[in-house]
């Protein structure tokens, strides 16, 4: 697979153009500023008293609304969370496009599921930075980058790719490593990531190694310390490394209980779930469950969040963290934020 670096992208293409974010949060403030230190024009688009509204004006801009910042922009970069795109689009920003002008997601959910249809003659493009705004912004001012992923979904303009790339060296990824793919492929490995690993797996093997070693009378501190607390030394390995250095670092004994459990853990059983998930994902089922939820209040999203929430775990968890003051300066990395 090609890597894209500076080299490969021409910010020139920006020149007497204005670019606007809409949604001034986890990655619209870090892609407006990094764009801005890299000499492209910058619109705002935030709602009046919200706290990125006022974020955004003491990072020195001027929010306007998304009809504004859309009717003077020649790109819209649509930064706003999944759920609310569709209808900030239909409200504010489909009115404004015309002829010549480029719409950029940096996650494909609602291209990729129809929820956003835009006009033929406009451009569709992808810059997902594969980091958290805050990380995002942290690299570009320390002159390294986060690597990133582009796709062109309609291209009318014969110039798409060419706009993804000096949009992707605007944030600074190109410094890193650009990598092209398609709406469909980032959206759905990204889902399945979220669901099956990275959140749903994740958060669902460390309550159930938590619970297995209370219900068996460990105590709750023991439990918490040894299957959640811990999980950030091994992530932070694997992060450096991959899993071998990872391995390379912990004790014999913890290899050899990871070579010889570990499968019996994610057995063939869990695999086909997986692959159900996966299914579920590319047929577009999650997709529409998810847009009904939204569209009902979130009943089931509220719910099983006030039942995480008040886990004998996230009890534990908080009175463990007292012990450890500095965790309250320490950087969120490892959490994915929201898009």
């Amino acid at each position: 697979m090609k890597v894209y670096h500076d080299k490969d992208a021409n910010l020139k293409i920006f020149q007497g153009k204005k670019v606007g974010i809409v949604g001034y949060g986890s990655q619209g403030h870090a892609q407006a500023q990094n764009l801005r230190d890299s000499g492209v024009n910058v619109q705002i688009a935030e709602i009046e008293g919200t706290r990125n509204y006022k974020l955004a004006v003491e990072h020195g801009f001027k929010p306007r609304t998304a009809r504004e910042v859309s009717r003077e922009s020649n790109l819209i970069a649509i930064l706003v969370s999944d759920e609310l795109q569709p209808r900030v689009y239909r409200e504010e920003i489909r009115p404004e496009l015309k002829k010549g002008k480029a719409l950029l997601f940096s996650h494909g959910f609602n291209i990729h599921f129809g929820q956003i249809a835009p006009p033929p003659e406009v451009d569709v493009i992808m810059v997902a930075p594969k980091g958290p705004g805050h990380l995002l912004r942290h690299e570009y001012v320390e002159g390294r980058g986060v690597p990133a992923l582009i796709a062109i979904q309609q291209n009318p303009s014969r110039k798409a790719k060419q706009t993804a790339l000096a949009y992707a060296r605007g944030i600074g990824s190109t410094r890193a490593g650009v990598l092209e793919t398609t709406f469909r492929e980032e959206t759905e490995t990204d889902l399945f990531g979220e669901q099956a690993v990275l959140c749903g797996g994740l958060t669902q093997l460390m309550l159930a190694g938590f619970e297995t070693l209370v219900e068996a009378g460990y105590s709750p501190e023991m439990a918490y310390f040894e299957c959640i607390h811990e999980m950030k030394l091994i992530i932070d390995l694997v992060y450096a490394g991959g899993i071998a250095r990872m391995r390379d670092s912990i004790s014999n004994t913890a290899r050899y209980g990871d070579l010889t459990r570990g499968s019996r853990i994610i057995s063939e059983s869990v695999r086909e779930e997986m692959r159900r998930i996966l299914a579920e994902i590319q047929n577009g089922e999650f997709a529409r469950e998810w847009i009904l939820e939204n569209q009902a209040g979130r009943p089931v999203f509220n719910a099983l969040s006030r039942e995480g929430e008040a886990h004998l775990a996230e009890k534990v968890g908080a009175d463990l963290r007292k012990l450890m003051p500095w965790l309250k300066s320490a950087p969120a990395g490892a959490k994915k934020e929201k898009k």
